[in-house]
């Protein structure tokens, strides 16, 4: 028998327990994918159960920090469209995606660089890293912690600030809800009738 006809070995055991895993961990998911209420309400008890823990351990202030500021640029992510349109404000004319700015134009829905689902995917995994975080002493580093509240704010209030000067200059609001949709056809299940030849 020759050495480069061998068939490739099976995969080992750690292998398929990880594909096992990750194949529950995306079945878990998809089934989480439409209950968009749900998912955030389990969301913000989570974070209110890690606020509740470093608020009683009084520690933890650079971990939170450090969550405070990648929460914020996720929620940046989120209200900022996809396709920027102040990278088409300089183009001679050309008619580059933008976005409607009169209430007779076809409607577009507000497409994100964030989608909703990634974000909150992306916000539950952190507060889970953060919570994981205090159980370790080394990263309860210690940090007079109203300077890093007040350093927290201001960027907080410059960020956001700089967003919605955006958003108005673009004239854009990062919601779909409550502008008008137009119809097509109803699909009523049938198919259409087969023409003969």
């Amino acid at each position: 028998m020759n050495p480069g006809d061998s068939a490739p070995a099976p995969p080992g055991a750690a292998y398929k327990l990880y594909k096992t895993i990750s194949n529950r961990h995306q079945y878990y998911l998809d089934k989480a994918t439409p209950h968009v209420i749900a998912r955030w309400v389990f969301a913000v008890i989570f974070g209110a159960a890690y606020s509740f823990r470093v608020f009683f351990l009084q520690g933890w202030y650079i971990v939170t920090y450090a969550l405070g500021i990648y929460l914020l640029n996720l929620f940046i992510a989120f209200l900022t469209p996809k396709i920027d349109p102040a990278a088409y404000e300089d183009s001679d004319g050309d008619d580059g995606p933008g976005l409607p700015t009169k209430n007779s134009e076809e409607f577009r829905p507000f497409m994100r660089r964030l989608p909703e689902f990634k974000f909150w995917y992306s916000f539950t995994k952190a507060i889970i890293i953060a919570m994981i975080c205090t159980f370790f002493d080394a990263l309860n580093i210690p940090v007079f912690w109203p300077i890093l509240v007040m350093y927290f704010f201001i960027l907080f209030t410059l960020t956001m600030k700089r967003q919605i000067k955006h958003m108005i200059k673009y004239r854009y609001l990062p919601f779909s809800y409550g502008k008008a949709r137009y119809k097509g056809k109803e699909d009523t299940g049938k198919l259409p009738p087969v023409s003969e030849v």
